[in-house]
């Protein structure tokens, strides 16, 4: 794989690590902002429905710039902005600047996806995509834990800051390695890329990503409150079980690097079964600090296995768009990143206990499971390499 991948997945690394982080800090946001913990949930659904908006129309404002130029805008916008979150004492304004760094955070992302695909062999996107959302499950295993080391020993601001300072070093890695003439998609017109976006096969992919991030993003949202509410673990202990979550995502990520160009269905098939048997199950055990132990990493390794994948099988469905692939793959699985949270804000507020997000997160990928069954098998996840 090329050096300047590694260097891209620096940067979503520290972007991640925002996305992330606020599953340690959302019962101190509550308390600082004196809002509901479900209110503060609605942070991560904002930072999520920016990256919804912001993918298409981000990867549409840049495809003309050099593709160095793009994300160079894109991650300096993003530090800005974490900047006035940490300074902020309005919640309003800190909704704001989550929606408005994800708006950044999308289009770095879908720009950094297109960039990654491009940099190497056609039937090696799988491997590509696995570097850049390393990046991302490094975050749990590093970034995260630290964010939520950092809010219990400086409060939850001292994160932000420390997402601004990581941001720095991406900054610099990427004006050094992506090359400054590096095009974006002049020769590709929109219309044209929303034609092959229009494909029932894509669609369909991208409907399945929702759902499983969905899942995923419902129950790791409102983790730290499970963890210490229901499994009766210490908070000091929040941030190495954060970081379980996190090797477990790496593991998934690897994982599915390895086996999305080439055997797709049968990792998606038996880890989306096991993906939903495991949530419910972790609501049912939740009480059981063992159970919790074990299946906190398993989590992590079956959601970011099946969703990488799901990433990986967009992008071949996706060819013939270069600058819109990556965004609408990012749209579709913060859709779910958005969407999660709410049902789980939805279902604790509805009084249904504090294993309802774990419940919830079992519904949403059942639903992904049962549409993958009702589809007709010509629209389904292909078997064999390429588009």
């Amino acid at each position: 794989m090329p050096f300047a991948l590694y260097l891209l997945g620096l940067a979503v690394f520290a972007q991640g690590t925002s996305e992330f982080m606020l599953s340690g800090l959302l019962p101190g946001i509550a308390r600082d902002m004196e809002v509901s913990l479900a209110t503060a949930g609605g942070l991560t659904s904002a930072f999520a429905v920016g990256m919804v908006v912001g993918a298409p129309l981000m990867a549409v404002l840049g495809r003309r710039w050099p593709r160095r130029n793009a994300l160079l805008v894109f991650l300096t916008a993003f530090l800005l902005l974490h900047v006035l979150g940490a300074v902020t004492t309005s919640f309003g304004v800190l909704l704001a600047t989550r929606f408005a760094g994800a708006l950044a955070n999308a289009g770095f992302l879908a720009v950094g996806l297109a960039t990654a695909t491009d940099l190497v062999r056609p039937d090696a996107k799988g491997r590509a995509a696995s570097v850049l959302l390393g990046g991302v499950t490094l975050a749990c295993v590093a970034g995260v834990p630290a964010g939520a080391l950092l809010g219990r020993v400086w409060g939850w601001r001292s994160a932000f800051w420390a997402v601004a300072l990581l941001s720095l070093p991406a900054l610099v890695a990427i004006l050094r390695a992506v090359p400054a003439g590096a095009p974006g998609a002049d020769g590709v017109r929109v219309r044209a890329e929303l034609r092959v976006l229009r494909r029932p096969r894509l669609l369909f992919v991208l409907l399945l990503a929702a759902l499983v991030n969905g899942g995923t993003f419902c129950a790791f949202t409102y983790l730290a409150s499970v963890l210490t509410g229901v499994t009766g673990y210490a908070p000091a202990w929040i941030p190495a079980l954060l970081a379980l979550f996190g090797l477990g995502s790496f593991a998934g990520v690897t994982l599915g690097g390895r086996v999305a160009d080439t055997r797709p269905l049968p990792l998606l098939v038996g880890g989306g079964a096991a993906l939903c048997a495991g949530w419910a199950l972790f609501a049912l055990t939740a009480g059981d600090r063992a159970a919790a132990l074990v299946l906190v990493p398993l989590q992590g390794t079956l959601a970011f296995a099946v969703g990488s994948t799901l990433i990986t099988r967009a992008l071949y469905a996706a060819a013939g768009a270069p600058a819109l692939a990556g965004a609408f793959a990012t749209a579709a699985l913060n859709t779910g990143a958005a969407a999660g949270p709410w049902a789980g804000g939805a279902a604790l507020d509805a009084g249904l206990g504090e294993r309802a997000p774990l419940w919830t997160a079992a519904v949403l990928v059942a639903l992904a499971l049962v549409t993958a069954a009702l589809t007709p098998s010509r629209v389904r996840v292909p078997v064999r390499t390429g588009p």
